[in-house]
């Protein structure tokens, strides 16, 4: 098979990459200034240990006459909300890869796929943790290229960032082989993570699931480097994100309930974005969004006018629902939408009113508030490819998330669920007050 074959662009530039240009432009990342941990096989220190998988417990709604029972079990593959950026987060663990006689890589690429197909419309990111990839392990290098063909526009459009998290020599060798035939904008996708604490930067590391091997890992690599103290953290006067409805209402000269950043981002996306294909479903330039954030933390005036992307404008009303102490829906009703899916369908609409009205008063105007917005965007789905279930999607780990766990798989469905019959009812459930 020639090179040429496999010159399958990730982004929307085609024809436009000089292909010998990018093999010697192409800088993934200043490995050589890094210091790398070494390969291993599933020892922390030597390396002598015998390899054995991470072990987890299969999701709960997974059939056992599920076409991907095996895969799927294993918990390989896994969704875990969204980035900093407003972009879901695909997470890959190769620490749960079990020794290559004992799976069908074959059928864990198609797997890979099917669990993209839901997500790959939007932008999104995926995390990979390296540590447990081994000589027992590993995948073929003919697979990876055959994954490589696989994954062809559709998949690798939309993809915005590839965190690699504990790399070491093999996926430097890896990146080596691969550099003549990838992109230079993919390139320019890859962010290496060395510690845990850096991923931070990225997302939130406490809402997705982090196999226990992985963070023994992280323990180790930091024991092994001075600890350097945390900066505090400190509110400013003007901070809107990470602060409690209650206290924004408190600190508005006008004692709104509806905070300044919901009230302009929702207003500015009902002028601009009704008939925008993928609202909400697309993400914003990281460097706006981060200049955006400040000026709202710091008190001054944000016109989203002057950036003319109504994108930007739907990042910051997820990424404000997602910096908020606790969710919008509350703690308190997380167990209970977890297991909705228990209650008769028949009464799932009065039984989602009764939950909905439980909630404090202004979480309750916020929700209502925003409602109203999805609501008017799903009518609109026909020009904007938005209908309740895709907002579901989007907006269902920024309204809930537990407390003491991460977001897993087995949460997340149930949680969608329940977003999309709250988007697609709310006329009904909010009228019941």
């Amino acid at each position: 098979m020639a090179t040429t074959d496999l010159l399958v662009d990730l982004q929307d530039d085609l024809v436009s990459d000089d292909t010998s240009n990018a093999i010697g432009q192409l800088k993934l990342s200043p490995l050589d200034e890094k210091p790398w941990p070494t390969d291993c096989d599933g020892d922390l220190k030597s390396g002598k240990e015998e390899y054995s998988p991470e072990i987890v417990d299969p999701p709960a709604d997974l059939k056992w006459d599920d076409p991907y029972y095996d895969i799927a079990r294993r918990q390989i593959v896994e969704i875990a909300g969204d980035d900093n950026f407003g972009r879901k987060v695909i997470v890959f663990s190769a620490c749960r890869m079990p020794p290559s006689y004992q799976m069908d890589h074959s059928l864990l690429l198609k797997y890979l796929k099917h669990t993209l197909d839901k997500y790959v419309e939007s932008d999104y990111s995926v995390v990979y943790f390296h540590y447990g990839l081994n000589s027992q392990n590993k995948p073929s290098f003919a697979w990876l290229v055959e994954a490589y063909k696989e994954f062809d526009r559709k998949y690798k459009k939309n993809i915005k960032a590839l965190y690699i998290v504990h790399p070491t020599r093999l996926i430097k060798a890896f990146l080596v082989v691969f550099k003549p035939i990838i992109s230079m904008k993919f390139g320019r996708k890859i962010f290496y993570v060395n510690r845990l604490d850096e991923l931070e930067h990225y997302l939130k590391c406490e809402r997705m699931v982090i196999p226990a091997c992985v963070k023994r890992f992280d323990e180790h690599l930091r024991a092994a480097q001075k600890p350097v103290p945390p900066e505090p953290k400190k509110k400013m006067p003007h901070q809107q994100f990470g602060v409690s409805l209650e206290e924004l209402k408190e600190k508005d000269p006008d004692h709104k309930v509806i905070p300044l950043v919901v009230e302009q981002t929702a207003s500015y996306i009902m002028k601009n974005g009704l008939n925008k294909e993928g609202i909400f479903r697309r993400s914003a330039n990281m460097y706006m969004v981060k200049e955006v954030l400040e000026k709202y933390n710091n008190g001054v005036p944000v016109d989203f006018d002057a950036y003319k992307d109504v994108h930007l404008a739907a990042v910051m009303l997820k990424t404000f629902l997602r910096e908020l102490p606790q969710p919008l829906l509350t703690y308190s009703l997380y167990d209970r939408v977890i297991s909705f899916g228990k209650v008769p369908q028949n009464k799932q609409i009065e039984t989602i009113g009764e939950m909905i009205q439980s909630l404090p008063q202004d979480n309750y105007a916020v929700l209502h508030y925003l409602v109203k917005l999805l609501g008017v965007i799903a009518d609109n789905s026909d020009l904007n490819k938005m209908t309740a279930s895709n907002l579901a999607l989007v907006f269902g780990p920024a309204l809930l998330w537990s407390k003491d766990a991460a977001i897993s798989l087995n949460a997340i469905n149930p949680i969608n669920h329940f977003t999309q019959l709250l988007f697609e009812n709310y006329t009904e459930i909010f009228s019941a007050k």
